[in-house]
């Protein structure tokens, strides 16, 4: 990353750089979600935050940096607000990992009573009583929301409460005007069923060299025949699983996890599953791995996204170095992301990105969407690309492949979708809207319009949550991204000849990105 200037002025923001509108807190309250509002938050002098959501009672504290002096200053100001501060045991999958975040949970003093506990204001504390730099390297931890347009258009927060006339999942919420909103109605390209008679992708049964691989961190896959030879789901790093493995919390299996009796499908079931059915079509020949990290309402926690994406890229160093206990990736696919509150300065955490180039410097490309909020706002991952007016926290390398942010295209494939962040760190499009590919077999409660029966046949109008026939159609940058990410692959097709090392992949990595997305290193 360039070096960052506590005294920089900030640079300055486009007209089209907005805020997007909160998400309602019944889609953030499973992981005690707040949303940060520079309005009304504590404010302290030099720090210029924006909004973000953030897990409320909960700090992160890189690993780079010394944790034992990070405590201390922390549990000090923590005492003052009658508060207690405890570095949790450390999360076994990035134990013995270079990468990682440790969590610190803020609680109440036992004989005490005091505001709650929220980590914000403990930060902000800090950065007042002991300087920035004290907690250089500590920050919150971020609420991770997934890239697709919500599947029906009348999100259902309760039995009795409808939150928005069209809830995007997203870091916006609901909010959006009213044409960016027909992108989640059934028949304009939001989640519905639909019907494929074509013949499945067709798929080499050998090629020139290794297949290249695709890994995908999402809400898992399904079974399903055009992906059942093609994704693997159980790799594991020294025996210890990536993401979440409980079958009985996988919204691959279950459409309907949450609120089980409002009988509607939740909002990003079967969403790995369409991911890795788009990766398939883009790119045939590819091997596609697929690890659950996002549940089926999402959102996901930062700290628990970088602890898996810390085991992805310790087995992409072990596949460069030769060993057998790595595995080879050669595109990584994140449909995630959020926005940080303090993007240019030198208090922007960069945990997430020194596990992002760790993976390029080995030959990995990372492939993120853009987001649906119809804003400039950089969101990051996604952010890290390298940006097209030089003006990012990340400059182009030839020893580093690239962050590939990818916005979306309309079905035309001549026009950005409406919903689709934009920017100079948007440096790739392609198709995201009413896109069809896999899904799983869900059946919803939702029923069809009208039924009848005629010469001892049934007949009913469409039903809008039977996918028993696997495919579905649905929009968002989520989607645009693994389209990327296959068309990367498809170019690495015949040149892969085993465990390249970094001296082999990044070149070849570089070339590729350059033929296909159309940017290089200089």
């Amino acid at each position: 990353m360039k070096p960052l200037d506590d005294g920089a002025a900030p640079p300055t923001r486009s007209p089209l750089d907005r805020d997007p509108t909160p998400p309602p807190r019944d889609v953030i309250s499973a992981v005690q979600g707040r949303v940060l509002d520079p309005s009304t938050a504590l404010q302290v002098e030099g720090v210029a935050a924006r909004p973000t959501v953030y897990v409320g009672p909960r700090l992160v504290i890189s690993k780079a940096i010394d944790v034992d002096g990070a405590m201390q200053v922390l549990e000090a100001v923590a005492k003052r607000l009658g508060w207690t501060v405890t570095l949790d045991p450390e999360d076994p999958r990035t134990a013995r990992l270079p990468h990682g975040l440790r969590t610190v949970t803020i609680r109440l003093a036992s004989d005490t009573a005091a505001t709650a506990p929220d980590g914000w204001v403990l930060l902000q504390q800090t950065r007042a009583q002991f300087g920035v730099r004290s907690v250089l390297g500590v920050g919150l931890d971020h609420v991770v929301f997934s890239g697709s347009l919500e599947s029906n258009p009348f999100h259902i927060s309760s039995p009795f409460h409808i939150s928005s006339p069209f809830h995007i999942s997203s870091p916006a919420g609901g909010g959006s005007s009213a044409p960016v909103s027909t992108y989640g109605l059934p028949g304009s390209g939001g989640r519905q069923p639909v019907t494929y008679v074509g013949a499945p992708p067709q798929r080499r049964e050998r090629i020139e060299g290794r297949r290249p691989v695709v890994a995908l961190l999402d809400t898992g896959c399904a079974v399903h025949p055009w992906l059942n030879h093609v994704v693997t789901k159980d790799v594991t790093l020294d025996g210890v699983r990536i993401g979440y493995s409980d079958p009985v919390t996988d919204p691959e299996l279950h459409g309907d996890l949450v609120g089980q009796l409002d009988g509607v499908i939740d909002p990003l079931s079967g969403h790995g599953t369409f991911i890795a059915g788009l990766v398939h079509q883009s790119c045939p020949d590819a091997d596609i791995l697929s690890w659950r990290v996002v549940p089926s309402e999402g959102p996901t926690v930062e700290s628990d996204l970088v602890a898996s994406l810390a085991q992805v890229a310790e087995l992409a160093r072990r596949h460069r170095e030769g060993r057998d206990d790595g595995h080879a990736i050669d595109v990584l696919s994140l449909s995630i992301g959020y926005y940080h509150e303090t993007p240019s300065d030198a208090l922007f955490d960069v945990t997430m990105y020194a596990i992002l180039e760790d993976l390029a410097r080995h030959g990995t490309i990372v492939v993120a969407s853009a987001g649906n909020d119809a804003t400039s706002r950089p969101s990051f991952p996604a952010a890290f690309a390298p940006w097209s007016d030089g003006n990012g926290p990340v400059q182009p390398d030839p020893a580093c492949l690239p962050i590939v942010s990818v916005g979306a295209l309309n079905p035309n494939r001549s026009t950005d979708a409406l919903f689709s962040n934009v920017g100079p760190w948007v440096r790739a499009f392609a198709p995201g809207a009413a896109l069809l590919s896999t899904m799983p077999r869900f059946q919803g409660g939702l029923q069809p319009m009208a039924r009848s029966r005629a010469f001892g046949r049934p007949r009913e109008a469409i039903d809008p949550d039977d996918y028993r026939g696997g495919f579905g159609v649905w929009s968002g940058t989520s989607f645009a991204a693994p389209v990327l990410a296959g068309w990367l692959a498809a170019a690495l097709v015949g040149e892969l000849v085993g465990p390249e090392d970094p001296a082999t992949a990044v070149p070849l990595g570089w070339s590729v990105v350059e033929k296909v997305v159309e940017f290089g290193p200089h």
